[in-house]
């Protein structure tokens, strides 16, 4: 079974996030077109949900992060933002979006963006927390808070975290974008393909990994995230012991016996 592309009726700006699911793999659809697709409230609010619920869903295995419409995102949505210029409105806002960029990290599953046209400030944050990202050869990126006196110090999080030191500065100060080629030699993207290709694309490289034991993939994710932030003995301590549980597991069992048996293997999630 495979995912059919949305229709056009269905990518009108009616409801802010759309989900659709196929062969173990759900893809969430940011749906603010008009708005190019920028992370109001409610967007975010529904895309933390929708994370939450796939946590508990164990029909799906990977999640496709995708956008309707020309741009990816845009980032927060400007006019909610100053259309309430008090403390209380603002902590609200970014906190909200802390919560999902974490909740994409925490998620036991693996997120790959689907990224077309123009993912800025908190659209390049929302690229970089996700654990893989496929881009179309059109594709920009940038931080460009900095030129309307807003330094992106929350994309800054995820953005510092995805590549160099050096090159997450040259973005957030100079504002520029940069192309979809370079932000693969960055490491902010892991794929670049034709526009027309982008879709297929990625939705194969969900395949190939739903395809893997969801045990060890929320194992892995776990602690890859968890050992980039140790230092290097504490890393192998903790990698080593998350190693131990892993062999323990069935399917750990499986997967090696299989392999001795030269046949598929049968995931049992345990």
């Amino acid at each position: 079974m495979s995912a059919d592309p949305l229709p056009a009726a269905a990518l009108a700006d009616e409801t802010p996030l759309l989900r659709q699911d196929a062969d173990g793999v759900a893809v969430l659809t940011l749906n603010r077109p008009a708005a190019r697709n920028a992370l109001s409230l409610a967007l975010m609010l529904a895309l933390e949900t929708e994370l939450q619920a796939i946590r508990q869903d164990e029909s799906v295995k990977v999640v496709i992060l995708a956008a309707a419409g020309p741009v990816f995102c845009a980032g927060h949505d400007l006019k909610e933002l100053r259309a309430d210029p008090g403390r209380e409105h603002y902590e609200r806002i970014f906190a909200q979006c802390s919560a999902l960029m974490l909740a994409i990290t925490r998620l036991p599953k693996p997120v790959i963006a689907q990224v077309q046209g123009m993912a800025t400030a908190a659209g390049c944050q929302l690229v970089a927390s996700c654990d893989l990202a496929v881009a179309a050869a059109e594709a920009r990126f940038a931080t460009p808070g900095v030129n309307i006196g807003l330094f992106c110090s929350t994309p800054m999080v995820a953005l510092s975290r995805a590549v160099g030191r050096k090159p997450a500065m040259e973005m957030l100060l100079t504002g520029d974008a940069v192309t979809a080629d370079r932000a693969r030699e960055l490491g902010l993207v892991n794929r670049v393909v034709p526009p027309g290709g982008l879709a297929e694309e990625t939705m194969a490289l969900a395949r190939q990994i739903a395809a893997k034991s969801p045990l060890t993939l929320a194992l892995g994710k776990e602690a890859f995230y968890e050992q980039a932030e140790m230092g290097l003995q504490s890393a192998y301590e903790y990698a080593s012991e998350v190693m131990t549980r892993n062999m323990l597991a069935r399917d750990a069992e499986e997967g090696i016996d299989a392999f001795i048996e030269k046949r598929p293997p049968v995931w049992q999630g345990r």
